[in-house]
């Protein structure tokens, strides 16, 4: 992701002197998020307990061009807990925090919870069992920075926790329906999904070097190309938040080989839930990979 980092350090490190201690209005917990959906289940588990920011926060924002601002950075410093999705995701967090080292400050990453790596793939919002374990660890957080109300983010954990089995629920559900069948992607956007529901993926090298903004090879976007000609695929994943004109192409590729597209975005929509949110996106797949393909 491309970053104004170097702009925004400065004002960083003035604001920080300015504000000796991250606080929230009320008494409320400050907490900002790298990215909205997490920021979503922060909300779910601490209530009217904490105010939280989500840094990434539209899904018509291309997440690869993102820029920091100056409110980023005030939002950032006054941050007693932080979520990101680490896995180099969104490096631009690192960058900045490191600026500012507070010792008080929590920090909970998706990929340090899930044992996920750089040069893995970084979606990892779409791993089912990655959103159970940043709700736990913020009911955590939450509880050790405001240890009076511990019963209060045990109950709300345990109602966020039945609504994410729903999503579990649904992927037990697709796996036994679809396991086996060959869908393809412009992005591994939403690959650990189609992992978790045993779908075979097709054109991963090309995936990846749209993921990493390098050229696929002649002979990918050939293959990539053919797959859709001949409907080799039962559908095409479709990063709808990036416009690349390779990427339309083959989208559009898709329609005129009849082959169902998908759409599946980084960031999720506004006045949704995360569950929700997930949900949609399996059920637009699941009527796809139903249909009669012709």
């Amino acid at each position: 992701m491309k970053t104004a980092v170097g702009f925004v350090f400065a004002l960083l490190l003035g604001f920080a002197q300015a504000v000796p201690r991250a606080c929230a209005a009320d008494g409320q917990i400050a907490v900002v998020a790298a990215e909205n959906f997490y920021g979503d289940i922060a909300r779910q588990i601490g209530g009217d307990r904490v105010n939280v920011v989500s840094i990434m926060s539209s899904p018509d924002q291309d997440p690869h061009l993102f820029e920091t601002t100056p409110s980023t950075v005030r939002q950032l410093a006054i941050a007693e807990v932080v979520i990101l999705n680490g896995a180099n995701y969104d490096p631009w967090m690192d960058k900045l925090l490191s600026a500012v080292p507070r010792p008080e400050r929590m920090m909970i990453s998706a990929a340090q919870l899930t044992g996920r790596k750089p040069g893995e793939n970084p979606h990892l919002w779409y791993d089912p069992a990655t959103m159970p374990a940043v709700a736990t660890a913020l009911a955590d957080a939450f509880t050790k920075k405001d240890s009076a109300h511990a019963s209060y983010y045990a109950a709300r954990l345990k109602v966020t926790l039945a609504s994410l089995a729903r999503i579990t629920q649904r992927v037990a559900q697709l796996k036994a329906k679809h396991a086996g069948i060959t869908v393809t992607a412009t992005e591994p956007v939403f690959g650990l999904m189609t992992e978790a529901l045993g779908l075979t993926m097709r054109n991963q090298r090309f995936q990846l070097a749209m993921m990493n903004d390098t050229e696929p090879s002649a002979r990918d976007v050939a293959a990539f190309e053919n797959d859709l000609k001949e409907r080799k695929v039962k559908a095409l994943i479709y990063n709808s938040q990036v416009s690349e004109k390779l990427a339309n192409r083959l989208r559009d590729l898709a329609g005129k080989a009849r082959v169902p597209v998908v759409g599946v975005t980084e960031t999720m929509p506004a006045n949704v839930s995360f569950v929700d949110w997930v949900l949609g996106e399996m059920d637009a797949l699941d009527k796809a990979l139903s249909g009669p393909n012709s």
